[in-house]
C-alpha cells in the first residue's frame, strides 16, 4: 500500500535520514521507534509531506507521490500538542475540516465515530475543560471525519499515563481495526510500540536497525543496540512484556 524506496534526507549537509526503504500494507499499525535524534520524526513528516525528500521514492497504491504536496497526498496526523482550535467546543473542533468539505463525512457519519470515540458528553465543553485523553480522543475524532487514508500520530500517548493511556490505545487499535486504517505512530517507549503495533521499525543514526513483528523484535534482535535499547528502556517491564511475546511466539 505504502512503500518508501531507498528514501534520504539531509539538512545543512548532516544526513538525518540514509537508504530508507520499507512497505506498510492496508490496515497495519506501524510504529516508528528510536532514541532521540534518530530520525523518526524526520520520516513521519516525509510521509505527511511537510518535508521534501531528497532521492527516492514514495509511492501509495503504486503511485508515485515523492513530489506531490502534502494536501493533495491525503494523509493525515494528529500532533503531539493536538492542536486544537481553544476558542471553539470539542464538537466544533471535531467538524471543523467539515465546513469546507461537507460531503466526506455525513452526520451519523460523525456521531457514530463520537459514539465510538466515547466523547458524547463532552461535545459542548470548550478545550481547557477537557483532559489530556479527552484532548487526545477530539483530535482523533477530528482527523477521523476527514477521512484519510493514511492516520500519522506523534508522540500520542506522551502526555498520558496509567488507564487513561491504556484507553487511548484501545481506542487507536480499535480505529485502526474498525475502518481498516493504516496508522503510523511515532514513539520513543518501546513498550507502547511493541504492545500497540503490529509491526515495528527501530531506527538508529538514519537508518533501519530493524523491521518486524513485535515478537520477532523480543526474541530475535537484529543487533546489541535494538537489544541495548529495548532492554535498557523496559527494565521496570520487561518480565511481563518478554513473557507476552514469548507465549505468543510459541502459541
Amino acid at each position: 500500500m505504502l512503500e518508501l524506496k531507498n528514501i534520504k534526507k539531509a539538512f545543512d549537509g548532516t544526513t538525518i535520514l540514509n537508504d530508507i526503504t520499507l512497505d506498510v500494507q492496508d490496515g497495519e499499525i506501524i510504529s516508528i521507534l528510536g532514541p532521540s535524534g534518530s530520525g523518526k520524526t524526520t520520516l513521519l513528516n516525509l510521509i505527511l509531506g511537510i518535508t521534501d525528500i531528497d532521492s527516492g521514492k514514495l509511492l501509495y497504491d503504486g503511485q508515485d507521490l515523492t513530489r506531490v504536496p502534502m494536501e493533495k497526498r491525503g494523509f493525515n496526523i494528529v500532533f503531539q500538542d493536538y492542536a486544537l482550535f481553544p476558542n471553539l467546543n470539542a464538537y466544533d473542533n471535531i467538524t471543523y475540516g467539515l465546513k469546507n468539505n461537507p460531503g466526506i463525512s455525513s452526520k451519523e457519519e460523525v456521531a457514530e465515530l463520537i459514539e465510538l470515540l466515547g466523547l458524547e458528553e463532552h461535545l459542548e465543553k470548550r478545550i481547557e475543560q477537557l483532559s489530556g485523553g479527552q484532548k487526545q480522543r477530539v483530535a482523533l475524532a477530528r482527523t477521523m471525519v476527514m477521512k484519510p487514508k493514511i492516520l500519522l500520530l506523534d508522540e500520542p500517548l506522551s502526555a498520558l499515563d496509567g488507564v487513561i493511556k491504556e484507553s487511548i490505545k484501545d481506542r487507536i487499535k480499535t480505529i485502526a481495526r474498525e475502518y481498516n486504517l493504516t496508522t503510523i505512530i511515532v514513539t520513543h517507549d518501546p513498550e507502547e510500540a511493541l504492545t500497540l503495533s503490529d509491526r515495528v521499525l527501530i531506527i538508529n543514526e538514519g537508518k533501519i536497525s530493524q523491521y518486524g513483528r513485535p515478537e520477532e523484535i523480543i526474541n530475535e534482535p537484529n543487533n546489541s543496540f535494538i537489544r541495548e535499547f529495548i532492554l535498557n528502556q523496559l527494565e521496570i517491564k520487561r518480565n511481563n512484556i518478554f513473557s507476552l511475546f514469548r507465549c505468543e511466539a510459541t502459541a
